[in-house]
């Protein structure tokens, strides 16, 4: 693995990419505090560490060993974000329950790799069908339709249809192939 480039003009005349423009001043010149210094500057050394030296540290951070067969280039990777978390924080609450709901719906098997539109608690879904208009409310544990609760818009789409649909189909969750958004 190469050592990282920090200057712009470097990265791009050795083929790297350009820097990204972000807004107010260039972000190069943007004070930095002496934590993220020292960071920046334990990640760089991870390169030249010896990959007993790197699977010690790994044992530092995670308090276990690091996974059999683990590239030292992944294991660079991984202490890399984990040095980078402590410093800037992780994942917040609402995004580790959203991936592990995800994880559980994979593993039964229910899930799909495009998790689409993502509802938030209280959003309220109405579709009309045959006249009638159906509105259900979106729970933190499932949906609620006609005062009962319902882990699935599925069976409340196949409820209001007599028919099996697709839940987030009916009610214009998502799109078929070939369907364009509208302006």
């Amino acid at each position: 693995m190469k050592p990282a480039i920090n200057d712009a003009s470097v990265r791009q005349r050795a083929g790297g990419p350009p820097a990204v423009p972000r807004r107010g001043d260039g972000w190069e010149n943007r004070p930095r505090s002496p934590d993220i210094i020292a960071v920046e500057r334990q990640i760089a050394e991870l390169v030249d560490r010896s990959t007993e030296d790197l699977r010690v540290a790994w044992r530092e951070l995670h308090r276990t060993g690091p996974p059999q067969g683990l590239s030292r280039d992944l294991l660079i990777r991984a202490l890399a974000h984990r040095l980078q978390e402590q410093t800037h924080g992780g994942t917040s609450r609402a995004q580790r329950h959203r991936l592990q709901r995800l994880a559980r719906e994979f593993e039964k098997g229910s899930g799909s790799s495009d998790p689409g539109i993502v509802l938030t608690t209280g959003t309220t879904l109405v579709r009309q069908w045959r006249g009638r208009t159906h509105t259900v409310l979106v729970r933190e544990d499932g949906f609620e339709y006609d005062g009962q609760h319902y882990r699935s818009l599925t069976v409340i789409a196949e409820k209001i249809t007599g028919a099996h649909w697709s839940g987030p189909r009916f009610f214009g969750l998502t799109r078929r192939a070939g369907d364009r958004l509208l302006p």
